[in-house]
């Protein structure tokens, strides 16, 4: 320590009093820096060392002011005031006797000094050499001892008729009740009995200020930190992150890994930075530093066989408050902005050689195309490289590893993928071993291009690993086309956008998508967050898709009657209407036509209740109408909008 307090620091002057006895051979310093105090060292002005030690003692005296140093021990140097330098003054401590001026009180037994019991004198007498003689065969008490024996001097009474924490016992941690598991049934995702409806939230992928004016519209983010600070756009309370979820009609985190790790990069330049002074606030990414080497961004080199525990902990706890609080999780395994488009984006990723210990063997300098942008995915995706290989397959399995207890997880290969489809066969076939090994299952979504989609559903082991068929990198277009990139072209998604110009979708269009996907495969979900996703919702629900984003049904019965039914084609399929049902359940449909729907209950009995939704607040109105089974019935359309109608069966019928 630089130095050890013998009664404490009061105000003196305008200054500050340091009663010091032992600076373990550091320099103490009164810097000529004026009365502000600024700068390094100890730095003051009207100030005082009193009775104190060290190897060096810098006292100088600034503009308008002074500085003491009286009874010090020391190599001094400085203009201050120096007095009784190498000698012993009284009182002992200055600050015990301002403490007994000012309290006017008898400070015994409330100053406690390291004592000294014997006389520095140059001429004792014989009786006191002798003495002193034999008291020098002892070493010289020591701080330490001094303050290790405090226990005898001031004892601190304790009651002897104290429990131990051992009887006391201690209160039981609460277990956290959680939801129903998150499941597929019959193509359908849900918790229990309810289908998961709701908004899907993305994370930012880089960006955002901890100072008050960039927060106000900040994003929810799991792995965002800032050192210190909690709430929204800073390091964010999981457990208020969810709880405002569940209020905003949030039922799903789309996350994946930041861009960079701090904000430095938002310029986004390529250089080298010239030290690791880091801009808050920091997008943790997956992977440890070493501790080794300087990197690209100034901190340590990352060790891509170690993993980011912080990191790892937050995303297992919102999947643990997921689970309680009847969430989801949809975990993106890889983030292909890194290895496409602008070189930014590549200059502080982990896995490039500068940036990790672990021969990566990529390209080094990086050969940026016109010395600006960046075209790594295909050696990226490239797993016949063996270092890489053994890289992918571990960081896949610790993918997997991180929520092997959670339910409400769905695995997806990346954000923005748009890579080979080598590579998803290498993906799922280690996703396969892993569930062989662990005897686990995890949900696990294909989120390709359509091509790379349609190839891996054709193979019937690897499909088998198949759960859920996420469509986002393709749609159907209102004009009847598709529009669907090919994988493995390099390209990033809005690369492939600039290209060919798609044109929007359709309700019409989206439900296709799903409803054919969902026919093929009716023991898989299907998702769709492609064009338009987030105003399409009606489209998806009424297509048999999973998480389709309408709005919280007043009605909670409204989702759980809506899990057992399937889409059915109306009489005559007239356009802009859509039904499911169930026969023993009811029906619902969805009317964008003016027209009366007409609903075929010919072959269903007993009777029906009708209620209105309305599709954009899920507020619900219940009608007098009662229909009966057995024959065909019109329903009109109340709102001269869309309609969404619920035809409920009458309980015990």
């Amino acid at each position: 320590m630089p130095f050890s307090f013998s009664g404490g620091i009061d105000s003196w002057a305008s200054g500050v009093l340091f009663d010091v006895v032992n600076s373990d051979g550091n320099a103490l310093r009164f810097a000529n820096l004026g009365q502000d105090g600024q700068g390094a060292g100890w730095n003051a002005a009207n100030s005082v060392f009193w009775q104190c030690t060290a190897a060096r003692i810098e006292n100088y005296q600034p503009p308008t002011a002074q500085n003491w140093a009286l009874g010090t021990w020391a190599q001094f140097a400085g203009d201050g005031y120096w007095d009784m330098s190498n000698e012993h003054i009284q009182p002992r401590s200055l600050y015990y006797a301002q403490l007994k001026d000012r309290l006017d009180d008898n400070l015994t037994g409330r100053a406690i000094l390291l004592p000294v019991e014997s006389e520095a004198s140059s001429s004792p007498k014989v009786d006191v050499a002798a003495a002193l003689t034999r008291q020098s065969v002892n070493p010289a008490p020591t701080l330490y001892d001094f303050i290790t024996a405090a226990s005898t001097r001031q004892s601190i009474p304790t009651a002897t008729n104290a429990r131990s924490i051992e009887a006391i016992g201690l209160p039981k941690d609460q277990v956290q009740a959680k939801a129903a598991p998150m499941q597929i049934q019959q193509g359908r995702l849900v918790r229990g009995s309810v289908l998961l409806t709701g908004r899907r939230q993305e994370v930012p992928w880089w960006n955002g200020s901890a100072r008050p004016y960039g927060l106000a519209n900040a994003k929810p983010h799991i792995t965002r930190f800032v050192p210190g600070m909690t709430g929204r756009g800073l390091t964010d309370n999981l457990d208020a992150m969810t709880d405002s979820m569940k209020a905003d009609n949030i039922v799903a985190i789309d996350h994946n890994y930041g861009l960079w790790y701090d904000r430095r990069r938002d310029d986004h330049e390529r250089i080298r930075r010239m030290d690791g002074e880091v801009w808050p606030p920091f997008y943790e990414l997956p992977f440890a530093r070493s501790g080794k080497e300087t990197a690209w961004d100034g901190l340590s080199k990352y060790d891509l066989m170690k993993y980011n525990n912080w990191y790892w902990s937050r995303l297992k706890q919102f999947a643990d408050l997921a689970d309680q609080k009847g969430l989801a999780l949809v975990h993106e395994n890889y983030f292909q902005h890194n290895i496409i488009e602008a070189g930014a984006h590549y200059a502080d990723f982990p896995w490039r050689p500068v940036n990790n210990i672990n021969k990566t063997g990529f390209p080094e300098p990086v050969p940026y195309a016109g010395d600006k942008r960046i075209f790594m995915a295909e050696q990226f995706y490239d797993v016949s490289h063996p270092v890489r290989r053994a890289l992918h397959r571990a960081y896949i399995r610790k993918c997997l590893d991180n929520f092997a207890a959670n339910s409400g997880v769905i695995q997806l290969i990346g954000a923005e993928f748009t890579g080979p489809l080598h590579f998803v066969q290498f993906w799922i076939d280690t996703i396969s071993e892993w569930e062989k090994e662990t005897g686990k299952k995890v949900i696990v979504g294909l989120s390709t291009t359509k091509d790379v989609q349609d190839a891996i559903l054709a193979d019937a082991k690897r499909a088998s690993v198949i759960n859920l068929i996420d469509i986002r990198f393709w749609h159907y277009q209102a004009n009847g086309t598709t529009y669907a990139p090919a994988g493995g072209q390099n390209l990033a998604p809005r690369q492939h956008a600039r290209l060919v110009a798609p044109k929007k979708t359709s309700f019409e269009k989206v439900y296709q998508a799903v409803r054919e996907y969902r026919q093929k495969f009716p023991e898989k979900a299907v998702t769709y967050a492609a064009d338009n996703y987030d105003t399409m919702g009606w489209a998806v629900f009424m297509a048999g898709g999973a998480i389709p984003n309408i709005p919280a049904v007043s009605d909670p019965q409204f989702l759980a009657d809506a899990t057992q039914m399937q889409p059915i084609d109306l009489p005559q399929t007239p356009a802009n209407q859509w039904a499911m049902g169930d026969e023993k359940t009811g029906y619902i449909l969805y009317n964008e036509s003016v027209n009366p729907i007409q609903l075929d209950l010919t072959r269903a009995t007993g009777s029906f209740s009708v209620s209105y939704v309305n599709p954009k607040t899920g507020q619900l109105t219940k009608s007098n109408e009662v229909l009966k089974g057995g024959s065909v019935v019109s329903l009109k359309n109340q709102s001269g909008g869309p309609d969404v109608i619920w035809v409920k069966k009458g309980k015990g019928l």
